[in-house]
């Protein structure tokens, strides 16, 4: 959920130790071992708990083959640095792996990532994937390299008791950017010891702070971040410039966290877990997991989350249509191009990803299904309180530009934000330091002023 960004020197060593340390060697000459990479933290345990079902499942029903799970404790950025480290050679890699949709491609670039098509089209169950969703494991080749675990959606997260102190009327639904910077004035006046709104910014939330943060603000000015028609990046925006000057007047009011909290990379475990379950924070923008934390067996379990909070969605800047905009997600799973053993690769990633395994995952851990079957099933729709709230705004939401240039892209973005609610930079300055950076990034003939 949180990207933030890290030193590769640091975690070069941590990353062999851990992917490559007890890879057990098959005296008969074959390697019949299924090495399995994926994220794990004291806040998110649902893809260890599938996995481990899987595992179970795959070596009873094939006799001789052991899969070796290799959890990887680190935050998102750093999850990320260690697995390109370990796929840099063939003696680390692992067979099966937990892919960022919006690396995938600049995975497949790089030569990581096993062509999937022959396979998924003798899997039965791959018709059953959502066709937008299964995009996502898709490269510039059209060939399919990762099929997806689920998705999310953005939305701004208000704790009622706040509200309603405040004089607020329920259910909240602003109209408009102007109706949220009234909303939390009204906030700060009535509950001074109390945050108003949160929005992720600068580099320490890393890709939190354009997922739950400035891609709202920038989609919902009707602006882009890349130009589709051209393949180029957009520069020189109006937009972007009201985006930046919307969260300089944000936290130069003092209606967020102060910006030495806002740069802290764990500043979401205060959101979860103590602002919002003690009625220290008015709203937040925020994913469809957001329920994941509060449930039963979460991270910060919260009894009374379903009754003392609500979900909107974000407004457009003054309202016009679409009326609300959010952003989406997710993660796939992938095989390794170098396993020595794809076709049961291949195999096990079915086996955590069929019916019964996806459904307890997409639960667990509050995504949106991207299977038919699950989204259909009653366990699903009654998982939390607001799923059919968050699953709704798949009609207004937007994606990152899955491009190999994107990640760098992404880290100009966090510096301008930063830049700004610091007060290091104003907005129009912020906003031409990251045009001079796209430029440096992709060369100045891939960008477009718009």
């Amino acid at each position: 959920m949180f990207r933030r960004a890290s030193k590769a020197a640091s975690l070069a060593a941590a990353a062999v130790l851990v992917l490559a340390a007890c890879t057990p060697a098959d005296p008969a000459g074959g390697n019949r071992t299924i090495k399995v990479a994926y994220q794990k933290t004291d806040s998110f345990t649902a893809l260890d708990t599938m996995f481990q079902e899987a595992k179970k499942e795959f070596e009873a029903a094939n006799q001789g083959v052991a899969i070796e799970l290799q959890p990887i404790q680190a935050n998102d950025d750093d999850y990320g640095t260690k697995l390109a480290l370990a796929l840099r050679s063939p003696s680390t890699a692992p067979d099966v792996f937990y892919e960022d949709t919006f690396k995938v491609r600049s995975d497949v670039d790089a030569g990581y990532l096993l062509n999937l098509d022959s396979r998924l089209s003798g899997w039965g169950d791959w018709s059953k994937f959502d066709a937008g969703a299964k995009e996502a494991g898709k490269a510039d080749d059209g060939g399919t390299y990762a099929v997806p675990l689920g998705t999310d959606t953005r939305a701004i997260w208000y704790n009622k008791k706040v509200f309603e102190a405040a004089g607020i009327g329920l259910p909240w639904r602003p109209s408009s950017w102007q109706e949220i910077l009234d909303t939390a004035r009204k906030i700060k006046a009535s509950q001074p010891d109390v945050i108003p709104f949160n929005m992720y910014a600068g580099k320490g939330t890393g890709e939190g702070s354009v997922m739950q943060g400035f891609y709202e603000l920038l989609y919902g000015t009707g602006a882009a971040l890349y130009d589709q028609d051209s393949k180029k990046w957009v520069v020189g925006s109006a937009g972007f410039k009201d985006s930046l000057a919307f969260l300089k007047t944000l936290y130069g009011e003092k209606l967020a966290v102060p910006p030495a909290e806002a740069l802290d990379p764990n500043v979401w475990k205060k959101v979860f877990g103590e602002w919002f379950p003690k009625a220290k924070l008015g709203a937040t923008v925020e994913g469809s997991y957001a329920p994941s934390f509060w449930q039963d067996g979460g991270s910060y379990a919260w009894p009374e989350y379903g009754q003392d909070m609500g979900v909107a969605p974000f407004p457009t800047q003054a309202g016009g249509p679409p009326g609300a905009v959010s952003m989406s997600g997710g993660w796939t799973l992938a095989v390794g191009a170098e396993t020595k053993q794809p076709d049961l690769a291949f195999k096990f990633l079915t086996t955590a990803l069929d019916a019964k395994n996806s459904l307890r995952f997409t639960v667990d851990s509050s995504q949106i299904a991207v299977r038919t079957d699950v989204a259909a099933d009653p366990g699903y729709q009654s998982a939390n309180p607001f799923v059919k709230d968050v699953s709704s705004l798949v009609a207004v939401t937007r994606y990152r530009p899955a491009t190999s240039d994107y990640p760098r892209i992404s880290a100009a973005v966090q510096e301008a934000t930063e830049a700004v609610i610091t007060g290091n930079r104003t907005p129009e300055q912020a906003a031409a330091d990251y045009d001079a950076a796209v430029a440096g990034i992709v060369g100045g003939d891939k960008t477009i002023r718009k």
